[in-house]
């Protein structure tokens, strides 16, 4: 049940773990939640454990480390030991309302590093999956039942938190593939336009800002086929295209494809289609 204090309405759970919760290095410390009065603000704030903050409606500023990000309805924020934090309501049309869950033990750090939380970058936006937010709601509700400390509650709180973890973790990795799919997109488009200039697999790795190995490997993974095959089928392409639709000789299509002379580019076509370069008013003329 929610109580009323100087800047909110809140609840606040707590439990205490034993033997079983420690072995696991990874157990609840406390959990709540809060609805947020017009003046809400916390900190400075300092915890000697991790607290996950989640966003169920409104708006909230995240301030630390000299650095700040708005958040709001099915963003995420961790707390992380020692250090200092400030978090404040954003006005809005919405009142703020969050729950959290402070966890402790040696794996937690890691765990969050693979959920995409960080000292550095301690939040995550549209994190607060339907799955993320029913497991979450569920580790607070059986703390706030826990009364005294048995086996059988540690160990199903810590299969609630290892379950809130596994959905961070799926949902972050999705999201990462997303980011990479988005710049490799990119790549393709960056290719697409400038294939016919005859650019090189360098200079669209220069473009990603990756080294070359690394973007031969992501891009080979995402299309199935390497980044020099890729431009040559568009060149390929291309080129059928000129021979067929238009009357340029192929001297012509080989400088406009970005070949240094007929040779090459006849030679790269024969190797790719198993014939020879031949226009069809060529065709035509002979008949």
């Amino acid at each position: 049940m929610l109580q009323e204090y100087d800047y909110e309405f809140a609840e606040f759970i707590y439990y205490t773990p034993g033997p079983l919760d420690k072995e696991g290095n990874l157990w609840p410390v406390r959990g709540g939640r809060t609805t947020a009065k017009p003046n809400y603000r916390v900190g400075p704030k300092r915890i000697e454990c991790f607290s996950l903050h989640f966003v169920q409606e409104g708006k909230v500023r995240l301030r630390f480390g000299g650095e700040q990000a708005e958040l709001e309805e099915g963003d995420l924020f961790c707390l992380f030991p020692e250090r200092t934090y400030h978090y404040e309501r954003i006005p809005s049309d919405q009142t703020l309302r969050m729950s959290w869950l402070a966890l402790d033990g040696s794996r937690v750090s890691a765990l969050l590093a693979l959920a995409g939380l960080t000292e550095e970058k301690p939040f995550r936006r549209k994190a607060l999956t339907a799955n993320v937010r029913r497991v979450s709601e569920r580790a607070i509700d059986r703390m706030a039942g826990a009364g005294k400390w048995d086996a059988a509650t540690a160990m199903e709180l810590q299969g609630l938190v290892c379950r809130l973890f596994a959905e961070l973790i799926r949902d972050a990795a999705r999201a990462q593939a997303s980011e990479r799919e988005d710049w490799l997109q990119e790549c393709k488009r960056y290719m697409e336009l400038h294939a016919a200039e005859g650019i090189t697999v360098q200079q669209v790795a220069d473009y990603a800002g990756v080294h070359r190995s690394y973007f031969s490997q992501a891009f080979t993974n995402s299309a199935g086929i390497s980044p020099l095959k890729y431009l040559q089928k568009i060149r390929m392409e291309k080129a059928k295209q000129l021979l067929h639709a238009t009357d340029a000789s192929i001297t012509e299509i080989a400088l406009s494809l970005g070949y240094p002379n007929m040779y090459a580019f006849t030679r790269a076509y024969k190797t790719y289609y198993k014939e020879p370069p031949v226009p069809v008013h060529a065709s035509a003329v002979k008949k």
